[in-house]
């Protein structure tokens, strides 16, 4: 229990209360102008210390910007690549305009408002990145006991738009690997296996089994700052995947008289092939030349091409669980979410079993 005192200063009384901290240390607020309002504090803390959800005032003062880098040291669970864009977002918005500003002082309507400002100059997808950031720090300030609640919660956020995906008919596949060259093999391997660049860029020669038409995807390398990164695929879930005949001419030409141990798409310098580099040098020209010859061709990127994959799938019988297999999906929920739209034709053919299964049940009945 803590206690109300009454003290005489310039402006008149007022009134201070006195309390003990969970961890046992006198402390004090003052400043009260009725003896009401310091009882009404006094209770608050009584109730918040009994519900364990009190927190020191002086550690809510304690500016965002310490918490920010404390947060931030803690992200060692993430891909470089996530770290990397966690780091970029505090250094270009997040402290730019909360650095300074106490966690107490952080309040909602200013986070909202914030966040309407940055929607007005970025896209729907990075402002959610940026304010995931910032809800991040705070709740780590949670944790830690600074604050109670979050001030970054219940924000209203711009929609994503919804961006149909570049699905790739066979023909143009073969149209768009002509166009790219000697380097063809990379955007045939892409469009018929569903791997990320990532994967693809990280595969050792060692992981191709040719024999049963399995890649064994165990690693994956990234760019985060322009600096190449080995780690595992995402979600750290390693996979079997297979390849079409097709590929086999392809990949045992990158394979042969190599150590088992070099990736099988390199680039000019015999190291890792960077996706910026394909892109800019090859791929990109050759989909426009693509489209000059092809009014139906899609514009896209190399990451599409995964989206290709999975459509090529479908078409050819596959169901949603050997897709999500095939792309190392977290769940058959998420290709289902990522894919709806290849899934279409199937509600047509649940539609006719069913009528069919009617109509056979009445002729039985007759």
């Amino acid at each position: 229990m803590g206690s109300v005192e009454a003290y005489e200063t310039a402006a008149g009384k007022r009134y201070r209360v006195q309390y003990r901290t969970p961890d046992h240390r006198n402390t004090m607020k003052r400043g009260f102008t009725t003896k009401r309002a310091a009882e009404l504090f006094l209770a608050s803390v009584d109730v918040s210390q009994a519900r364990g959800e009190w927190v020191d005032p002086t550690k809510a003062r304690t500016p965002v910007s310490y918490v920010a880098e404390e947060w931030f040291r803690a992200q060692v669970q993430v891909k470089p690549t996530t770290r990397s864009g966690y780091r970029f977002h505090l250094d270009r918005y997040v402290l730019p305009r909360w650095g300074h500003t106490r966690l107490v002082d952080v309040r909602h309507g200013d986070v909202q408002a914030w966040v309407g400002e940055l929607a007005a100059t970025l896209g729907p997808s990075m402002v959610r990145q940026i304010h995931l950031v910032l809800a991040g720090v705070l709740r780590y300030a949670i944790r830690d006991g600074r604050l109670t609640t979050n001030p970054s919660d219940g924000i209203q956020l711009p929609r994503l738009s919804s961006r149909e995906h570049g699905y790739l008919t066979h023909a143009q596949v073969r149209a768009l690997v002509t166009e790219c060259g000697p380097q063809g093999d990379v955007v045939l391997f892409l469009a018929y296996t569903g791997l990320r660049w990532g994967e693809m860029a990280g595969l050792r020669i060692n992981r191709v089994d040719f024999g049963r038409r399995r890649i064994d995807v165990a690693a994956a390398v990234s760019e985060p700052r322009g600096v190449i990164v080995w780690g595992t695929p995402k979600n750290h879930e390693r996979r079997s995947v297979p390849f079409p005949e097709l590929l086999s001419a392809a990949l045992e030409a990158r394979c042969a008289g190599r150590d088992p141990e070099d990736p099988v798409f390199s680039g000019a310098d015999g190291g890792v092939l960077r996706a910026g580099n394909f892109r800019n040098r090859v791929f990109n020209a050759a989909v426009a030349r693509c489209m000059e010859h092809d009014a139906k061709f899609p514009r896209l990127t190399p990451h599409d091409l995964r989206h290709t994959a999975a459509s090529l799938a479908v078409s050819a019988g596959a169901n949603v669980k050997s897709v999500q297999r095939m792309l190392g999906h977290a769940s058959a929920a998420m290709t289902l979410d990522v894919y709806a739209d290849l899934f279409d034709d199937d509600l047509d053919a649940v539609a006719i079993a069913l009528n069919d299964g009617a109509a056979q049940a009445v002729v039985v009945k007759m």
